[in-house]
């Protein structure tokens, strides 16, 4: 695995610093590893990453199916995420990705009684909190004195202090309930996009994630909730993209590489094992989920190692179906009064040549994640065919299902306390993930604030200047 001017560790060495030179390796290619990795590189640190699977992008990546390729999921951002925006620019993906121009979802609910209705969630380009003014008082989907009850609540949101610890002990449901809101408008609206973005219902969530959420989304900048998404396979972005990106940066990056183990050595400099070889370095960041990170973690390296273990996860389940024909004229709706939650037409950027495939994204699926496909197929098709008339006379080509039954970190109450930050007690020894504590839910947002945080924690201890391209965190909403 070595190759090029050896130094002590087996790996090339930095001529200017007279020896083996400051090295770090990043254990984990998914959007936090690589982060790391290029952050690190363009502040002149030699890096190694390391990840165990075939190929780059963790848990938002594409596979073939004939002659389709295919996200593992549906992986949305907001412009609010300012950290993924500045990851897409760094691989040079934004174009790839765009933003809508202004917020627009189109909601439609299938069990009113006169038939399907269509509402919309768009956004005027007014000041906030009037840039949803219009789309909120014009809302079908709730009762005029729903929608003014919304607004209000909407207006204590705003004025909670995410700062406060007592907010992560609350779940957001109760809060909900004690600001006079519906169960229809907790289904028309706060889950509609609270399940969506923290992968639980309102009773199931921190108030203080929940919070977090639709003040920066929703209530922070007019433009903040515009909804971006690749208009290209996932792994174009997050595999073969930053992969150019990481080679032009001079990382070293082993895929099939799973590290086994890590401990310091005499010297002071870390030593990590792979199948085969030892690896030295001067820093290592674990970018890896919370279990395997407990696994590798030497002893000491924190004061509750076991809270990682007490982090639980949560499951997403993707339905894909192919038709003969098109069946959605938009790009992708939202859904009520019916099991399915939100479906996006993936035809471009899948590469089908004839017919539509839609995508239906079903988050929080923990009744469903270990269904049949027979009984899967059996539920959707028919709630399909119900929002959409089109599909009712369409042969179905395909019908496959994918399973990430630990998609993100659970956000229940009290999760907050749980989450580790980049720093360990270890000296050179850092953590990335999501499921950090970057103050957001486990988004891909999360995943590169994450690995901005840990690469200015190495590079403060390995004595290197922020690389001035990084992003900055006052940047964010």
């Amino acid at each position: 695995m070595s190759d090029g001017t050896q130094g002590g560790d087996g790996l090339p060495s930095d001529p200017s610093t007279g020896g083996a030179g400051r090295h770090a390796v990043v254990v984990g290619g998914g959007l936090a590893g690589v982060t790391t990795a290029l952050a690190l590189a363009d502040a002149g640190v030699r890096v190694t990453l390391l990840e165990g699977r075939p190929r780059l992008g963790g848990l938002a990546f594409s596979f073939q199916r004939g002659d389709l390729t295919v996200d593992n999921g549906q992986h949305v951002y907001l412009r609010c995420c300012t950290a993924y925006r500045w990851f897409l620019d760094r691989i040079e993906g934004t174009a790839l990705s765009p933003l809508q121009d202004r917020l627009d979802v189109p909601v439609l609910d299938a069990n009113r009684p006169e038939g399907r209705r269509l509402g919309r969630l768009r956004r005027d380009a007014l000041p906030v909190p009037l840039h949803l003014g219009r789309s909120l008082a014009t809302y079908p989907h709730l009762s005029l004195a729903e929608r003014v009850k919304v607004g209000r609540a909407a207006l204590a949101l705003k004025g909670l202090d995410l700062n406060d610890p007592a907010l992560d002990a609350q779940d957001f449901g109760s809060w909900l309930a004690a600001h006079g809101q519906s169960a229809r408008a907790v289904e028309a609206l706060w889950d509609l996009v609270g399940v969506a973005t923290l992968n639980a219902v309102a009773g199931d969530s921190s108030l203080a994630l929940a919070a977090m959420v639709f003040k920066t989304g929703l209530l922070s900048d007019p433009g903040a909730a515009d909804i971006g998404w690749a208009h290209v396979p996932l792994g174009e972005l997050h595999d073969r993209l930053a992969r150019k990106a990481l080679d032009s940066a001079g990382v070293r990056t082993e895929v099939r590489t799973r590290v086994t183990s890590i401990s310091t050595e005499e010297n002071g400099r870390w030593s990590v094992q792979v199948p085969g070889e030892s690896i030295e370095a001067d820093a290592v960041v674990l970018a890896v989920p919370q279990r395997e990170a407990h696994d590798l973690l030497p002893d000491g390296a924190l004061d509750a190692p076991e809270q990682l273990l007490a982090i639980d996860t949560a499951p997403i389940l993707n339905i894909h179906v192919v038709y003969d024909r098109k069946v959605l004229a938009r790009p992708f709706f939202a859904a009520l009064g019916s099991p399915v939650q939100w479906v996006f037409d993936r035809t471009g950027a899948s590469g089908l040549k004839h017919g539509q495939y839609l995508a239906l994204s079903q988050s929080a699926a923990h009744d469903e994640i270990d269904e049949t496909v027979a009984e899967l197929r059996e539920r959707y098709l028919p709630e399909l065919e119900r929002l959409l008339p089109g599909a009712r006379g369409a042969e179905v080509k395909d019908f496959f299902v994918t399973r990430e039954r630990t998609a993100t970190f659970a956000p229940a109450p009290g999760v907050g306390r749980l989450r580790p930050g980049a720093r360990t007690k270890a000296p050179g020894l850092y953590l990335a993930g999501a499921w950090t504590a970057t103050g957001w839910p486990a988004t891909m947002e999360s995943a590169v604030r994450s690995g901005v945080s840990a690469a200015d924690a190495a590079l403060a201890a390995l004595g290197r200047p922020r690389p001035r391209q990084l992003f900055e965190f006052e940047e964010a909403a």
